[in-house]
Parts: structure tokens; C-alpha cells; sequence
């Protein structure tokens, strides 16, 4: 460690540096390149027993907190034996009813809610962190009266009926509280003191970068590579979880979410896509500031060498074999071309992670009569060699946030075509040519623009690279991310205290804690809270003792349509899709002006998708991005 470098408290989860991939890269790269930085590694892993993938430089330490797999939660820590002990025996009946109970009963209310209190949530947090510094995890969890106590403060919830809980059974009362027990294991684990709190998702490694704020006054940078809310609820629909406990998973993960949104004292998409959902669900523009991923130049660069000697054209695709990248219009837009242009040659880059779609690609390629013009080249371990193999390189994609296959493709000279989803615009520019998704003639047509006219190829090339370099490189992501960690480092000696606001009214909380301050604008609008958006026009004006009232014609509509996306999305994650997709086209109908709808009616696309509706699916994703652009100019003016 420097004692004259900055120390910057990197929080990930899943990530870096046990697992490989895009997230891991960006982390390595911070933490290995920024040599005026030093780094505490806060990484919340699965289990103790995965491989550390990436070695960290000398200046940078870790901090490996496992979720499972470890018998004492202690296990990972450094706590003296005789310390554990100790703790240990501190922990009886009376210290668990009189100090961990009321905390317990203040963590369920804020997980369960439907409405989220971040702030609230934040000073439970922090009250549990103290409570096992003194006393001991297990100890306190495994005790017969927490189980009781757990058992019926869920029964009551589910017994409320305006909760929106089904009655759990006696699985889903073990399986929840097993899920408080592991993930909340992160206040078990000291949070070390930095200059800046960093986490790379929001999410549950988002917890000790909000502890660090709330105890020491650390600044808090948010990175989004992707929406983690939005995620996590696509990942329900195989998990296969009863009503309730899939339920309790979403409001567990929206809580989280709200917790990060509120604190973040910037938050950083990697893209302006993202942005989007961040300014729906709650984020003021104001504490937003887009850093893109950026592209190792000294790898991504022009190189003749990687293609090989041919007659003809060389279209390549780089990407896993998935329904998300619609191969199959790629292979009937190869079609079209080859009957223009016999000695064009197709390859698909990537592995299969859909192995029933890869199989009906196949089926169609022979249909189609496309013979050796189109290979499945399988991964590519060289990816540079991949772009530089092909003269056009394609995306048919009918959804994406940011893809680094069309940077990557940009930085290497070459033009690309793409469909107009997702952040491809924006990676894109005037530089290469969008079509619209699920159209083969289009993608065709584009292709042969480029195929019949190697000046337009190079130019296009040019283009895309010197694009490439102004925006996505790599020396451009460290210079904004230090810039980013010097400017919160000082501002946070200059903290103007914010506006107080009114307690709470809600007889379930904990009455007689202290009430945190925040700006209602900060408040988690999970689907068209029209409630608190209400509450923050009127706290504008300065009269925000009333907000609430004046939002209450709304309210209620605000809250009908949040338990029908919730409903649609307990449907999907059994696996039920055509009454997700019902739930789904019910909250969209219960108020099309909501700033939820783009997000409603994505998830619609996938209910649709799953049922093999793809053209439905195709015009549900097509409406969510024009209301979302709707919005978005609404916004600007």
C-alpha cells in the first residue's frame, strides 16, 4: 500500500476476482491501471471454495465474504477464536429479544413492503452491524426464538391481505429466512474505512458501500454494466419458486435495489441506454454520469493478416447462439445475399448457450440450402483475429444494452450492420448501417451495400475506428473513473445537509428511531409511482408536509398496477406465461402514461417470447422502446 495514494473500497458480487467475463475485465482493469489508486476488494462470492481467477497487484487487497457453503459465518473472517467465543457466549435469550428482535421485525417490514423506505432499511442495516459486532451470527439466527418469532411476524404478513403475500408453508418460511441468514451475512463482515465506496453493481455487494456512507461519511460511486433489478427478475422465470417465496425474492431484491439508488452519490451506467430505467426508477439526472466500457487498443486494432485469402466478401457474426441474437434472421438475410453474390461466406463466432435453439438453426441453415457458405465457427479464443477475419461484421440482435461486439468490431476497422435495439445506436453513431430487428430483407439489403462497395467498407471502417477511439477506450475509462474518485473524495468534507423530511406515517415501523433525511425524489419507483412523484412536485414548491395527501388520488392506481406487475411476474418465474402475459397487459391498461409501461411491456415481450409468440414479442419490444424515446423527449422538452 501507497500512503500517498488514494484508497478506494471496490465492492463486487459474483464477480471479480473468482469468475471470468465482462464485468471482471472492467474491475481488473481499474484496480491493475490505476496505479495512483489503492484498492480494497469487497467481494461477496457464492462460496469459499471457487479459484481466484484474477491476481490483484501488491497495492490491492481482498476481502472474500461467501454466502454458502461455510458451516461457521465467521469462517471468513479474521476475528480471533477467543473473540468468536466470546461472542458466543454474550448471545442469550435476553440479548436476542431485547436487541436483535425489534431489528429483525424492522428488516422484515422494510423486505416485505411494497413501497420502499431505503432510509429506513439503511438504519436496520446499520443497527445489525453493530448488534454482531458484539454478538455472534449463528448464535443469534439458529436460537429457537428467532425461528418463532421469524414464524409468525411472516404469518401475520401474509395474513394482511393488502401485503399481496399468499399464507407460506413451512418450506417457504425456512427457505426465506435461510435467504435473510445468507445474504445479510455481509453486516456480520467489518466494512474497512477508504476514501471512496465503489460498487460494481446494485446490488447485495452495495450493502458495505452503504454502511460505509452511513459510518464513516464515505462517498458512494454506483457502476451499472446492466439493470440488476430487471435481471433478477428475468432469472425468476427458472427457478421454479411458490408464489410466496417468489414474492419475498422480489421485494428482497427491489429493497436492495431502492437501498443503492438512494445512497449513490453518483450513479454510473456504462452506457446512456441504461440510463432509461435509472431515471424511472428513481435516480435524479443530476447524480448520473454515463462512463463507458472501454476497448484495449493494443489488442482491437486493424490487422489484414486475420483474413484469409478468398474471391468473395466475408460477413461475420460475433455472438453465442441464442434466441436474444435471432440467427436465424442472419441466416435468411445469408440467403438473400448468396443469391446475389455466390462467393459470400457466413461465420458465426460463439458457443452455444441454447442448445434446442442452435439445433433449429441448423435445421433452418439446411432448408435454406446454405451448404458451406455458412459455418458455426464455435468460441473464438482469439476475438481480435475473429473481427479481423471478416470484411462486414453483423449484429441481428432483437435486444441489447451495450454491446461490446459492435465497439469491439468498430475499433478494429471494420463497418458494421447492426439492428437498432437497445444502446447500438449509441455505440454506433452514423458510422455503420441499423436495421430494424427481425427483418431479413433489411439486413440483406444493408450487407450487399457494403459487400458490392469495398471504398464504402474502408470508409465505414475508418469511421467506426476513429469513433471508437474518441469515446471507448480504455485510457478515456480510467481518466473519468479517477476523475469521478477525486471529485467525490473532496466533495465529501463539503456535504451540505439535506433537506429534512417528514416522518413516516406507519404504525408497523419501529416507533422511536431515528428518522434518516432524504429527498423524496430519491424513493424507488418500481412501476409508475405516480404517489411520490406527486409528493416530490409539491416538496418542490416547499410544501412537502402535504405531499403525501396530494398524492393520494393517485395512489391507489400507483399501487393496483404495481401488484399486477408483480402478479405477472410471480406467473413467469412458475413458468405460467399466458397469465403473466394477462397480469402484464393489465398493468399497462391500468395506466398507459405510466413511467413503468417501456418496462411492463418488455417484460410482456418476454412472457410472449417464451410462449414462441415471437412476432407479438418482436412489437412488444418496438413499443417499449418508442415510449421510452417518447418519454425520454418529453423530458428534454
Amino acid at each position: 500500500m501507497n500512503d500517498n495514494n488514494m484508497l478506494v473500497m471496490l465492492a463486487t458480487e459474483g464477480t471479480y476476482p473468482y469468475h471470468q467475463g465482462g464485468v471482471s475485465t472492467w474491475c481488473d482493469i481499474l484496480v491493475n491501471r490505476l496505479e495512483q489508486v489503492d484498492f480494497v476488494v469487497y467481494s461477496i462470492m457464492m462460496n469459499p471454495f471457487v479459484t481466484q481467477k484474477f491476481k490483484l497487484p501488491e497495492r490491492a487487497s481482498l476481502y472474500g465474504v461467501p454466502l454458502w457453503g461455510t458451516e461457521e459465518p465467521s469462517e471468513h473472517l479474521k476475528t480471533p477464536f477467543a473473540d468468536v467465543y466470546a461472542q458466543k457466549l454474550r448471545t442469550g435469550e435476553k440479548e436476542i429479544r431485547e436487541h436483535f428482535l425489534p431489528l429483525l421485525r424492522a428488516l422484515l417490514s422494510e423486505l416485505t413492503a411494497e413501497i420502499k423506505d431505503p432510509y429506513r432499511l439503511a438504519d436496520t442495516l446499520v443497527g445489525l452491524y453493530r448488534y454482531f459486532e458484539r454478538y455472534e451470527y449463528k448464535a443469534t439466527f439458529k436460537h429457537e426464538l428467532v425461528w418463532n418469532s421469524y414464524k409468525a411476524m411472516m404469518l401475520a404478513i401474509a395474513a394482511d391481505k393488502s401485503t399481496g403475500f399468499s399464507q407460506p408453508d413451512i418450506h417457504g418460511l425456512i427457505q426465506s429466512l435461510g435467504w435473510v441468514y445468507r445474504f445479510f451475512t455481509i453486516v456480520n463482515t467489518p466494512v474497512p474505512r477508504a476514501h471512496v465506496a465503489h460498487s460494481s453493481a446494485a446490488a447485495f455487494c452495495g450493502i458495505p458501500c452503504v454502511l460505509a456512507k452511513k459510518i464513516y461519511d464515505t462517498p458512494y460511486l454506483l457502476t451499472e454494466h446492466g439493470i440488476y433489478l430487471r435481471e433478477q427478475y428475468l432469472s425468476l422465470s427458472g427457478r421454479g419458486y411458490s408464489t410466496f417465496l417468489t414474492k419475498f425474492l422480489i421485494r428482497m431484491i427491489q429493497s436492495i435495489t431502492s437501498l443503492n439508488y438512494a445512497f449513490a452519490d453518483q450513479v454510473s451506467p456504462v452506457c446512456l441506454y441504461n440510463t432509461r430505467w435509472e431515471s424511472e426508477l428513481g435516480i435524479s439526472k443530476r447524480r448520473i454520469e454515463v462512463i463507458y466500457n472501454g476497448i484495449d487498443t493494443r489488442v482491437f486494432k486493424p490487422d489484414a493478416s486475420g483474413r484469409r485469402e478468398r474471391s468473395g466478401v466475408t460477413i461475420a457474426m460475433i455472438a453465442r447462439i441464442d434466441p436474444i441474437k435471432d440467427i436465424k434472421t442472419f441466416l435468411r438475410a445469408a440467403r438473400i445475399v448468396l443469391d446475389k453474390q455466390p462467393d459470400a461466406t457466413f461465420i458465426v463466432y460463439g458457443s452455444v448457450s441454447v442448445p434446442a435453439y442452435y439445433e433449429e438453426c441448423v435445421k433452418l441453415k439446411e432448408e435454406l440450402r446454405l451448404g458451406g457458405a455458412f459455418v458455426f465457427a464455435g468460441h473464438a479464443t482469439q476475438m481480435a483475429a475473429a473481427y479481423n477475419s471478416g470484411d462486414v461484421i453483423v449484429l441481428s440482435s432483437i435486444s441489447e444494452a451495450f454491446p461490446y461486439s459492435v465497439v469491439e468490431a468498430m475499433m478494429t476497422g471494420k463497418p458494421v450492420v447492426a439492428t437498432d435495439v437497445g444502446g447500438i445506436s449509441e455505440a454506433l453513431g452514423e458510422t455503420g448501417r441499423l436495421v430494424e430487428p427481425r427483418n431479413p430483407q433489411a439486413l440483406a439489403e444493408a450487407i450487399l451495400a457494403y459487400a458490392d462497395n469495398p471504398g464504402l467498407r474502408a470508409e465505414a471502417g475508418r469511421d467506426g475506428r476513429e469513433r471508437a477511439l474518441s469515446y471507448f477506450t480504455l485510457s478515456r475509462v480510467l481518466e473519468l473513473h479517477m476523475k469521478s474518485y477525486i471529485k467525490l473524495a473532496a466533495r465529501a468534507a463539503e456535504r451540505i445537509p439535506p433537506i429534512a423530511r417528514k416522518p413516516r406515517r406507519d404504525t408497523a415501523r419501529r416507533q422511536g428511531a431515528e428518522e434518516p433525511e432524504k429527498e423524496p425524489s430519491q424513493a424507488l419507483k418500481i412501476s409508475g409511482n405516480s404517489r411520490d412523484q406527486a409528493a416530490q412536485d409539491v416538496h418542490v414548491t416547499g410544501v412537502w408536509a402535504d405531499a403525501r395527501e396530494v398524492a393520494d388520488a393517485r395512489g391507489e392506481l400507483a399501487r393496483r398496477q404495481r401488484s399486477a406487475i408483480e402478479q405477472g411476474l410471480s406467473h413467469a418465474a412458475r413458468g405460467e406465461y399466458e397469465a403473466a402475459a394477462a397480469a402484464l397487459r393489465d398493468a399497462v391498461a391500468m395506466d398507459p402514461d405510466a413511467p413503468s409501461v417501456p418496462y411492463i411491456l418488455a417484460e410482456l415481450a418476454s412472457a410472449y417470447n417464451a410462449l414462441g409468440r415471437h412476432d407479438e414479442a418482436m412489437a412488444e419490444l418496438l413499443r417499449s422502446e418508442l415510449c421510452a424515446n417518447l418519454r425520454a423527449k418529453r423530458r428534454m422538452g
